[in-house]
């Protein structure tokens, strides 16, 4: 009798909070089903795994691997080209690969700045201004500390990626879903979408999904959510609250705007957004109760952190990708 060999699967944590590594096991029973049908052959946060065995491994041996987290240094970027060699299916998984999320912010400074200010602030100790090194002798031998990158870089920046599941992190139901798509695929049952697709999410807005009502858009100033009483039926924008659903992609189920905040824009720019940031610079100039130029500036001066506003999730993602003081340094 012969063993039927189970396809292989790996997951990999780049530059990323490990949010997506939680939402996995968030599926609950369902990750016995990945168990139940693949090999886990590479998974560093569930599994002692080596590089060097996968190093070992064939060329397209591993059947799907979920990379989440953005390229930050050299190991990132080393390991993204080997599983890219060694996977069939990559996919950019959660929104750290996918657009680049809070990480992707610090390229709005170079790299040598934020070394310099993680090793050098009030609440550090390091009075012989002592910062790391990428080689260091030590009795034992040579210690390598993987380099810092100029700037971070979105996983389909440095390798070809076959598909895109966006969220920060992506929505466990969402996951279960793609678990029991693949397992179809596996059993002849089912096809993979196009390459390049947005698995594990909408393909329209968090507007679509939020239940609050829409009605006359005429914003006069923009505000803090905590600074007033909100309707709790009404649409968040129209009441001065800057929320980032008309731009963002649905498939969260619009849990944060039903709960009373607003969308800060972690599922990514919706179906058919070039950059996040511009649509959604159009989208609230739509709502203002305004016409001249100086009270348009002035309630736009009201969204206290704009980069934050408009590219919080995306900005290494986007069209900008990074601050001119970053790029610089390249």
């Amino acid at each position: 009798m012969t063993t039927k060999t189970k396809p292989k699967f790996a997951m990999y944590w780049a530059a990323s909070c490990g949010g997506c590594e939680i939402a996995v096991l968030n599926t609950h029973e369902k990750i016995l089903d990945v168990d139940a049908n693949f090999e886990v052959v590479f998974w560093p946060v569930a599994m002692d795994a080596k590089y060097k065995d996968v190093e070992a491994m064939e060329d397209g041996s591993i059947l799907l691997t979920l990379f989440n987290g953005g390229i930050r240094n050299e190991e990132n970027e080393r390991i993204a080209h080997l599983l890219r060699e060694k996977s069939k299916i990559l996919v950019a998984f959660g929104s750290c690969a996918n657009e680049g999320c809070i990480p992707g912010l610090a390229n709005l400074n170079p790299s040598e700045d934020i070394v310099r200010t993680a090793f050098n602030t009030i609440t550090t100790d390091n009075p012989h201004k002592i910062y790391p090194r990428t080689e260091f002798d030590v009795p034992e031998g040579e210690i390598h500390i993987p380099k810092i990158l100029p700037t971070l870089k979105t996983l389909d920046q440095v390798v070809d990626v076959d598909y895109y599941m966006p969220g920060c992190p992506p929505e466990s139901h969402q996951i279960s879903a793609v678990i029991d798509l693949v397992i179809q695929v596996i059993q002849g049952k089912a096809e993979l979408p196009p390459k390049g697709s947005v698995i594990g999410a909408g393909n329209s807005t968090v507007c679509d999904e939020c239940e609050r009502t829409r009605n006359v858009k005429t914003i006069t100033a923009f505000k803090r959510i905590w600074s007033l009483d909100t309707d709790p039926t009404l649409c968040l924008l129209e009441q001065g609250i800057p929320c980032n659903g008309p731009a963002t992609r649905s498939g969260c189920n619009a849990r944060c705007p039903v709960a009373g905040a607003q969308c800060i824009g972690c599922y990514g720019p919706a179906e058919g957004v070039t950059d996040y940031g511009a649509r959604l610079i159009s989208a609230f100039a739509s709502v203002l109760e305004a016409k001249e130029p100086a009270e348009i500036d002035r309630i736009l001066d009201g969204l206290v952190d704009p980069t934050g506003q408009f590219y919080r999730f995306n900005l290494a993602g986007s069209i900008l990708k990074a601050g001119v003081p970053a790029w610089k340094k390249e």
